[in-house]
């Protein structure tokens, strides 16, 4: 019998899709170099990308200046294996045959940290729960 390899699919998931879902989405794909099929969305999708977010992207080399908010559809809840749903704010019932994940992010703010301080500690706490997730969907 042979095994046919199919490419992981992951859609991460936060409230606007402005920025913790996008940074998820940037660094998934950039760390998993294709052998991951990622998407982003929001349950409530902004208008544009939180600024301090794609700053902290360009910062390790990452561009989405050509990414926008996108909502949540049942085409892509149906297409992926894995969905990721990043801080509290985003509410979105889990699927049969979906492995569902709720990431309670890293939030400085709490601690009075705000600014680009406050989203390169995000970015990073986002970034060490990507890697993980990337090593469990692609045995690397």
């Amino acid at each position: 019998m042979t095994e046919t390899t199919k490419t992981p699919s992951v859609l991460f998931v936060c409230s606007k899709n402005g920025g913790k879902s996008q940074l998820a989405a940037a660094l998934m794909n950039q760390l998993a170099g294709g052998t991951v099929t990622v998407h982003s969305a929001g349950t409530k999708p902004g208008k544009s990308l939180n600024p301090q977010s794609v700053e902290s992207l360009a910062e390790l080399g990452i561009d989405i200046t050509g990414e926008h908010p996108k909502p949540v559809t049942d085409a892509v809840l149906d297409a992926v294996d894995v969905v990721v749903v990043l801080g509290t704010e985003a509410k979105l019932e889990p699927r049969d045959g979906t492995r569902f994940e709720a990431w309670e992010t890293d939030e400085p703010s709490e601690r009075g940290i705000e600014g680009m301080e406050r989203m390169r500690l995000v970015r990073d706490d986002i970034t060490a729960r990507v890697q993980k997730l990337l090593a469990e969907l692609t045995g690397q």
